[in-house]
C-alpha cells in the first residue's frame, strides 16, 4: 500500500490493484515518460515537502524525467546575477531553492532532472532589462518592440546577434547548471526570433555590414529570414561551445513546434540543428486535442527525419491546462500511438496529471491509469 500524504496537492493515492489491461497489451516497452514542472499557476515550487511528495508520486507512477521551468517571465528561482528572482518566491523564501530541490530529490529517485529554460529570449515589455537596454531589444518594422503572447500579455524578445544578449543568455544558462548536479537543459519554441522582428537599429545596421542594404520590408524575404535563422543558430552555437568550456552538462534537448511553424514563424531552423549536432534531443509538441488531429502532426515529414537520422525524439503531449485537460482514455491512445512509432513521452504539465486540472473524484483513477503507462513490459 503506497502511503498516504496531506502534502501531495491534496491527494491520496493508493497503490492500485494489479490486473491485465488492453492498454498493458498493446503498449511496447517505455522509454521516456516525463513531464514538466512550472511555477505557476502551480505551488509546487514554494514548499519543499511538496516537491519531495510530487517526486514520489511520479516514481510510483512510473516517470523517469521531470523538466522543470527554471526561467520564467523575466524571473529565476535562484539568486542571480543575470535577472531578478521571482516575486512569489522571494516571498515564501528563496532557500526553499526548488531546482536543486528537485534536482535531489530526482537523484534519489533514479528521475532524471532537465531545467528548461522556458521564456528564451523572451521578456516581458515592462522588465528591467527591457527599459534599461533598448538596444537589445528586438523591433518591428513599424517600430513595436512587444507582441501579444498568452493572451493579452506584452512581450518584448532580446536580440539574439546582440553579443551583450548571447552573453547574457549563455551566462543565465552556466551559472543555473552550475549550482547543483543536473541532466543537461531544454531549451523550446521560445528560443526563437519572430518573424516579424528585426528591423531595430542594431540588426538594421548588422544586416547593412554584412550584405551591403537595408533589411527589406517584407518579413517573410526569403533571404531576410535565412539571414535571421542564422544569427540565432550561431547563439545555439556558442552556448554549446561555452558548456564544453566550462565542463558542464553538454545535452541540449530543443522542444519545438511543428517544423514548417517553427522554422516560417520563429526562424529555428531545428532540422538543421539536429543534423549539425547542436542538439542532442526533440520533444515536439504535439498538443493537437483530438486523437485523429494527434495521428497526423505525428506523421509531419520532419519527425520521420529526425528519426532517420536517430536523433532521440520525444512528444510533447497536452495532459491537462485549465478547461484543456485531455480525458485519459484519449491520453493512453495518444501515448500508445508515440511508443508505436519509437517515441518517448512528456506531458504537460504537472497539474494537468492528477493535479488541479482534474476533478478530485478522478484523481486516484487517473493516477492509477498513469502508473499502467509508467510501468514496463
Amino acid at each position: 500500500m503506497v502511503r498516504a500524504t496531506s502534502l501531495a496537492l491534496g491527494l491520496l493515492l493508493t497503490t492500485p490493484a494489479v490486473a491485465e489491461s488492453r492498454l498493458e497489451r498493446l503498449l511496447p516497452r517505455r522509454t521516456t515518460m516525463g513531464v514538466w514542472l512550472t511555477n505557476s499557476p502551480s505551488k509546487l515550487y514554494y514548499d519543499r515537502a511538496r516537491i519531495t511528495a510530487a517526486l514520489e508520486q511520479l516514481q510510483q507512477a512510473g516517470f523517469n524525467r521531470v523538466v522543470p521551468n527554471v526561467w520564467s517571465r523575466g524571473t529565476t528561482f535562484h539568486q542571480s546575477r543575470f535577472a531578478p528572482v521571482e516575486p512569489p518566491l522571494v516571498k515564501a523564501g528563496v532557500e526553499v531553492d526548488p531546482i536543486c530541490t528537485l534536482a535531489e530529490e530526482g537523484r534519489k529517485r533514479g528521475i532524471k532532472v532537465m531545467p528548461w529554460f522556458e521564456y528564451g529570449l523572451m521578456e516581458p515589455a515592462d522588465a528591467a532589462v527591457v527599459r534599461e537596454h533598448p538596444e537589445w531589444v528586438l523591433a518591428k518594422a513599424d517600430g513595436q518592440r512587444w507582441m501579444a503572447m498568452h493572451g493579452d500579455h506584452r512581450m518584448a524578445w532580446l536580440n539574439p546577434a546582440h553579443p551583450e544578449v548571447r552573453e547574457r543568455f549563455i551566462g543565465l544558462v552556466v551559472e543555473t547548471l552550475k549550482r547543483c548536479p543536473m541532466d543537461g537543459l531544454q531549451l523550446d519554441d521560445h528560443f526563437a526570433w519572430p518573424m516579424q522582428f528585426g528591423y531595430d537599429p542594431y540588426t538594421v545596421e548588422l544586416y547593412r555590414q554584412q550584405t551591403g542594404s537595408a533589411p527589406p520590408r517584407d518579413h517573410t524575404n526569403r533571404m531576410w529570414m535565412s539571414w535571421r535563422r542564422r544569427q540565432l543558430t550561431a547563439l545555439l552555437r556558442d552556448l554549446r561551445e561555452r558548456l564544453k568550456q566550462e565542463d558542464l552538462s553538454k545535452t541540449i534537448s530543443l522542444s519545438p513546434g511543428p517544423f514548417r511553424q517553427a522554422y516560417n514563424l520563429w526562424l529555428q531552423d531545428w532540422e538543421l540543428w539536429a543534423l549539425g549536432e547542436l542538439i542532442d534531443e526533440l520533444v515536439v509538441q504535439n498538443y493537437a486535442y483530438s486523437v485523429n488531429g494527434f495521428a497526423r502532426d505525428l506523421d509531419q515529414p520532419a519527425l520521420r527525419k529526425a528519426r532517420d537520422w536517430r536523433i532521440p525524439t520525444q512528444i510533447g503531449i497536452l495532459a491537462g491546462f485549465g478547461r484543456r485537460t485531455t480525458s485519459m482514455g484519449d491520453l493512453e491512445q495518444k501515448v500508445r500511438l508515440a511508443r508505436e512509432r519509437g517515441y518517448g513521452v512528456i506531458f504537460f504539465y504537472w497539474e494537468g496529471l492528477w493535479g488541479r486540472h482534474v476533478p478530485e473524484t478522478n484523481r486516484q483513477q487517473r493516477f492509477d491509469s498513469f502508473r499502467l503507462l509508467g510501468r514496463e513490459d
